[in-house]
């Protein structure tokens, strides 16, 4: 891994010397009533040169699971190193966290929008910022997010096959499971991936909702990472996943084939058999009951715990091909 701390960091027009922590201001842009709008940047630096290791979370503003995960970090003091440089930003997106949704105030999706432009939409010149003037710092991302909507996912880390370092971090990592998906155009990952700079991608729970194992799962993972690049202090223990993480090669979504009540009767991280029940839509009145079949074998990484569902929606997310 480069060492990139032995001599002061430039970030955000600060500079921050080895054995510095500087709370620096990632500078948004101003509300319509001019009021600016600034994110905290948590930059913790040791004397001792070693890696760089970028920690981010909230590019949506409603997944508030990865924020949690982000500022146990920060409050535990985790992210002081014992050698190398730490940057944390809790919340990316802080227009969707303050008003509650997951897009900027434009309606654009931050994590459509990479690498971004300096003279674009407000999402895009936010990317644009990003990419430009604190991931190069970075040797290795942690981004942090949750399931969309109603949608619970279950723990797991998500990165593109074929890339055997990304494999040895992920396994490192310790999530239930390893989720091999594509690199989709414009998302923060795609960029990372584009700069060179490895990235993990950690998926856990549903919006507006922080879950304690996911939480968990999440800030043991960070810890993992940092104690294999010798950057974790001795006063913090680490413990071994409880099971062995399995690998997704390939998944799928099962989709609602009617709208109404809907109620899973199985749950995430679950392995269930081709044609089980898996849940059942109902109507109001009493006069309807469709089973959902599962089309495979497989587990369960993910449940739509909405309690309304129209026909088309997503229900569950389960695995069809795993590697040993």
């Amino acid at each position: 891994m480069t060492k990139k701390n032995e001599t002061t960091l430039h970030i955000l027009g600060e500079d921050i010397k080895p054995g510095e922590r500087k709370e620096v201001s990632f500078n948004l842009a101003k509300l319509h009533t001019h009021t600016p709008v600034t994110v905290p940047v948590i930059i913790e630096r040791s004397k001792k040169p070693g890696p760089t290791i970028l920690m981010t979370a909230g590019i949506h503003g409603d997944e508030v699971n990865g924020v949690e995960i982000v500022r146990q970090i920060i409050s535990k003091g985790i992210n002081k190193p014992k050698i190398g440089t730490t940057i944390c930003i809790p919340v990316l997106n802080v227009f969707g966290f303050i008003n509650m949704e997951r897009e900027f105030p434009d309606g654009r999706d931050l994590n459509r929008m990479f690498p971004g432009s300096k003279s674009g939409a407000l999402a895009s010149r936010v990317a644009h910022q990003l990419i430009t003037d604190v991931v190069p710092h970075a040797d290795f991302v942690l981004d942090f997010h949750t399931g969309g909507a109603l949608r619970f996912n279950a723990p797991q880390i998500r990165v593109e096959k074929g890339n055997e370092d990304l494999d040895i971090a992920a396994e490192i990592f310790g999530a239930p499971f390893i989720l091999y998906s594509r690199n989709t155009n414009k998302t923060f990952r795609s960029a990372c991936n584009k700069m060179g700079i490895p990235i993990l991608l950690f998926e856990g729970g549903k919006s507006f909702h922080i879950d304690t194992n996911v939480t968990n799962t999440g800030v043991n993972g960070a810890k993992r990472i940092l104690n294999h690049y010798g950057m974790l202090k001795k006063q913090f223990t680490i413990s071994k996943p409880k099971k062995r993480c399995i690998y997704i090669d390939e998944s799928k979504w099962v989709r609602a084939k009617y709208s109404g009540m809907f109620k899973p009767s199985v749950s995430i991280n679950d392995y269930i058999e081709k044609h089980q029940n898996i849940g059942n839509i109902t109507d109001p009145y009493g006069k309807f009951n469709h089973f959902v079949k599962a089309p495979n074998s497989g587990y369960i990484i993910n449940v739509n715990q909405s309690p309304i569902i129209y026909q088309g929606d997503a229900l569950f997310h389960v695995s069809t091909a795993l590697i040993d």
